[in-house]
């Protein structure tokens, strides 16, 4: 489904599952950046257990962001990535796990998508590489400025894909990463970390559940864990519905549509490079000090309460005399299922729901009408009850025609707001709008920094005197330069954009008028709707899916061949006669192997990134598999707008044939490419402090090659087995570091070894249910908050996990002070670094208020000095939202002995300036990581010195 438009829906009907996260900044002391203790409680008021890490959602946005300057090698992107874990571990802090997992080859359903993605990825390139071509010289030629063409080597997405190079040295840095904050920070002192990088198969958000899903069948098992999972994919919030885990919250960035982009000619906001016109940038200010760029800022993270999520179902879902038991566990599944039918990463969406049209919110109204007519639910623990699902589908079959012309409607009244919009635009703007010193200005602007000095103003005001006497000579159309003299090529030529009707594509299937089923299967299978025989397939196939996509949330990979082999989806009033359609899939398939899975999924113009024999497959016309890299392919827009939004008409790859080709070229591997096309495993990681640290290098010592079951009593109740890593991370060995710019770990303390999740039967089913002994969370929602939904104001979620947070303020004294220290113009300035008159008192660790201006330097001169210690980290204490209500268990009364002991003396060698150890002399005034790209090295001992 469409992340923006499923999120968007989401958050506007169900507003407050969304929470603002606080997050705690580093601080600076005389120039000395001081990390955050992220042992301290979480100043979002909520503590969680388990962090895991989508890291694709992390790697995209540190390699190629696009709202900041990309980094300019392949070492600034790993600290990159570094720096966005340190901060995501810093907002979330867990307590007792973190599980990073990158994608892996991914099953072959989801191989289709990845295959038009990267595709469509290179197509789009090319063409916009010929398109800024073809501008530029044409702008050129008409005596245009624009700057020098920078010469850059282009950095290719597609290699954030498992097999290649890239994703090799990637694993070999979080190796890294991982072993260095387990040396140097607190927050990871009793923390147990596992690496599922993309040598394991499985996506990333897969992995992670089925991590859950096997611990949770475990009788060690906390079944009061507190979740937390980042990543933007919205299938993440149906993923943690299927856990049935009572606290499980989602974490992300915060969605901002339409950010500004420079064009890619003149780097300059406000156009694109089709609108691009060449015209030099004026300057903003004196010197252009105040040149337009684009915002630095970091993006701002929040919380998805599922739990919150879970109140607002139950309320909507819950049904009265139901012929069977109500379970609204039962009821969420369903509600799962149906939001399948709305599009996701395996199958096209059904041409009569788009969730724009509030698709979901009608299968559930369907859903309620129809559930008493069914006996039962649609769903059990990932498996389809295919009856109950075609009465759903033909009622919604029954309404496809009234959907398809209300569609149409709304679509016309749509461009007729429009029109009407254009119209009266171009009636209230003014015929002519003077520039220079003679611009209209906001009132209280005048003297802001952005305005401009008038270096001849009679001459300003002579220009546009002159303007007003010829202006009726003037034709309508007539275009002037930029100090308002008429041009001399006359009337400019009028646009597309301008006229009152729009360029549409064409369609030919018009859904909106009688016989559009016939059109539809015309137009988009070439087959005649009245063969029955070939509609059955169609079908059957799309059955098939909805029964594959259920299983593999809830259950795992049924199958990793089966994919939908259409490239549209079937009629939901197709779906007669569905109930004895089987839906078992073919048992014991193995997945690809990653060069097996790049040649599957990557055009011939991200070929570099294989072997060279495996290469010439893409591109040499004598190929037996030519016809899978075409170099030009349709793109249907099947009813939309954008090209982005259509369907890319790439043939599917036949696996037999793939092997068959490949089966002649595998001998010209090198030893390097035979370990990166092989399939690996998970790693755990410990530090020094872990209760299970002195059982691995027991292990080490003894050499023993057979798997041995890994005690839940020292590590959280996590179930598993362990044999010994090859390329293991030893305590008192040098661990050297993969990055020029940082530095080797000489005093490593850590130790790594291979983990395998529990292993169960084929055939063992994972129950969907709340486990016994869970606890359920207290109720969040007021009668108050099912309205807030459709007020018609704009809704603010809270800060943090606490309703009742007290806003932050400043008392009468604090803003007399700010009166004194700040400048009194209207440009504003820096704050001062003078102190307030008398003691302060306040809550320094409040957190801010999202939009208030933080001011780190006013009150820096009267902090106490032993502030900065702070309360006693939370790992030194007993859980407080267990201690009172149960018995501690095995392995958190073990923590508590252990912390005991390490408490006493944890904070004896604090001797700097805030309770920070001092800097030793060797640093040569070197810090760690800064601000910008500037990346010298940390210190020898660390960033912090607690061991």
């Amino acid at each position: 489904m469409g992340v923006p438009a499923f999120f968007r829906w989401l958050s506007r009907k169900y507003p407050s599952i969304i929470v603002n996260c606080v997050e705690e900044k580093p601080k600076e002391c005389n120039g000395v950046k001081i990390p955050v203790d992220t042992s301290k409680p979480n100043p979002n008021e909520v503590e969680f257990d388990n962090l895991y890490l989508d890291m694709n959602g992390i790697i995209h946005p540190c390699t190629h962001p696009e709202d900041k300057p990309a980094p300019k090698n392949e070492d600034e992107m790993m600290v990159a990535i570094f720096e966005y874990i340190d901060r995501l571990f810093n907002i979330v802090r867990p307590r007792r796990l973190l599980y990073m997992a990158i994608d892996g080859v991914a099953p072959r359903a989801k191989m289709n998508q990845q295959r038009s993605r990267r595709f469509r990825a290179s197509k789009e390139g090319m063409e916009s590489t010929i398109e800024k071509q073809r501008v530029r010289e044409e702008i050129l030629s008409k005596g245009g400025f624009l700057p020098p063409e920078e010469i850059k080597e282009r950095f290719d997405s597609n290699c954030i894909t498992p097999g290649t190079e890239f994703m090799d040295n990637l694993a070999k840095c979080l190796r890294y990463y991982i072993a260095d904050r387990l040396n140097n920070d607190p927050g990871w002192k009793n923390l147990t970390v596992i690496l599922s990088d993309a040598s394991a198969p499985g996506e990333g958000e897969h992995k992670i559940m089925d991590y859950i899903r096997r611990q949770r069948a475990q009788p060690n098992h906390d079944p009061n864990t507190h979740h937390c999972l980042c990543g933007a994919d919205a299938d993440l919030i149906m993923l943690g519905l299927a856990t049935h885990e009572p606290n499980f919250t989602i974490i992300r960035e915060e969605f901002k549509p339409n950010k500004p982009k420079p064009c890619g000619l003149c780097n300059q906001l406000g156009h694109e490079v089709k609108d691009c016109q060449g015209l030099p940038r004026e300057k903003q200010g004196e010197h252009d000090q105040f040149e337009e760029s684009l915002p630095a800022s970091e993006g701002e993270f929040i919380y998805i309460r599922l739990n919150v999520l879970r109140e607002y179902l139950e309320r909507e879902l819950t049904m009265a005399s139901l012929p069977f038991t109500f379970d609204i566990e039962r009821s969420i599944d369903d509600w799962v299922f149906m939001c399948f039918f709305v599009g996701n990463d395996f199958l096209p969406h059904l041409p009569s729901l788009e969730i724009r049209e509030g698709a979901i919110d009608r299968l559930v109204n369907i859903y309620k009408n129809v559930v008493h007519k069914t006996g039962g639910y649609l769903t059990e623990s990932g498996y389809v009850n295919l009856q109950r699902v075609q009465m759903i589908m033909l009622a919604v079959g029954e309404v496809e025609d009234s959907i398809f012309k209300k569609r149409k409607d709304d679509e016309e009244s749509f461009k007729r707001r429009q029109k009407e919009k254009r119209k009266r635009m171009k009636r209230d703007q003014p015929a002519f709008v003077p520039s220079g010193i003679l611009t209209p200005q906001a009132l209280g602007t005048r003297n802001s920094h952005g305005s401009q000095v008038a270096s001849n103003p009679r001459q300003a005001a002579f220009e546009m005197r002159m303007h007003n006497n010829s202006s009726p000579l003037t034709s309508p159309n007539t275009s002037f330069t930029s100090d308002g003299s008429p041009s001399p090529g006359g009337g400019i030529k009028r646009k597309a954009e301008d006229s009152d009707s729009e360029p549409e594509p064409e369609d030919n299937v018009r859904l909106w008028e009688s016989g559009w089923k016939q059109r539809y299967y015309k137009n988009k299978f070439d087959v005649d709707a009245a063969d029955d025989k070939f509609r059955r397939k169609v079908v059957q196939s799309y059955v098939e899916g909805l029964c594959w996509v259920l299983r593999y949330y809830y259950q795992g990979c049924a199958s990793w061949k089966w994919y939908y082999p259409f490239h549209y989806a079937p009629f939901a009033s197709d779906f007669d006669g569905i109930a004895d359609m089987p839906s078992d899939f073919e048992k014991g398939t193995r997945p690809f192997k990653p060069l097996e899975q790049l040649m599957g999924v990557f055009p011939a113009a991200s070929g570099n990134f294989l072997p060279p024999s495996w290469r010439k497959l893409m591109s040499d016309p004598e190929s037996s598999i030519i016809d899978f890299y075409p170099e030009d392919f349709a793109i249907d827009l099947n009813g939309k707008k954008y090209a982005w939004q259509g369907v890319a008409l790439l043939p599917f790859v036949d696996e037999r044939r793939l092997r068959a080709a490949l089966e002649e070229v595998y001998p010209d591997l090198t030893p390097d490419e035979t370990r990166r096309n092989s399939l690996g495993g998970d790693v755990m990681f410990v530090g020094k402090h872990h209760p299970l640290c002195d059982f691995l290098s027991e292990l080490y010592k003894t050499g023993s090659t057979e798997a041995v079951d890994l005690p839940p009593e020292l590590c959280h109740g996590i179930q598993g087995k362990l044999t010994l890593h090859k390329e293991a991370i030893l305590p008192d060995q040098i661990v050297y570091s993969p990055v020029p710019v940082l530095r080797d770990l000489t005093q490593n303390t850590a130790i790594s070894i291979n983990f395998k999740d529990p292993q169960f039967a084929e055939d063992y089913i994972f129950k969907a249910t709340v486990l016994p002994g869970a606890r359920k969370p207290a109720t969040v929602l007021k009668p108050g908050d099912w309205e807030k939904s459709s007020n018609g104001r704009q809704w603010r979620p809270q800060l943090g996990f606490n309703r009742d947070r007290r806003p932050v303020h400043l008392d009468q004294s604090a803003f007399r002070t700010l009166g004194h220290v700040m400048p009194r113009g209207p440009g504003g300035g820096p704050y001062s670094n003078a102190a307030p008159p008398g003691n302060y008192q306040g809550n320094l660790y409040r957190p801010m208020i999202r939009g208030q201006t933080q001011i780190p330097k006013l009150m820096s001169n009267m902090r106490p000095h032993d502030s900065w210690r702070g309360p006693t980290p939370l790992f030194h204490q007993p859980r407080f939202d267990r201690a009172a209500a149960e018995p501690l268990l095995p392995w958190n009364r073990m923590l508590q002995s252990q912390n005991a002991a390490f408490q006493q003396n944890q904070y004896q060698l604090l001797g700097g300036p805030g309770g920070y150890p001092p800097r030793r002399d060797d640093r040569g005034g070197r810090q760690g990581y800064g601000p910008g790209r500037n990346y010298p090295l940390p210190p020898p001992s660390g960033r912090y010195n607690w061991n």
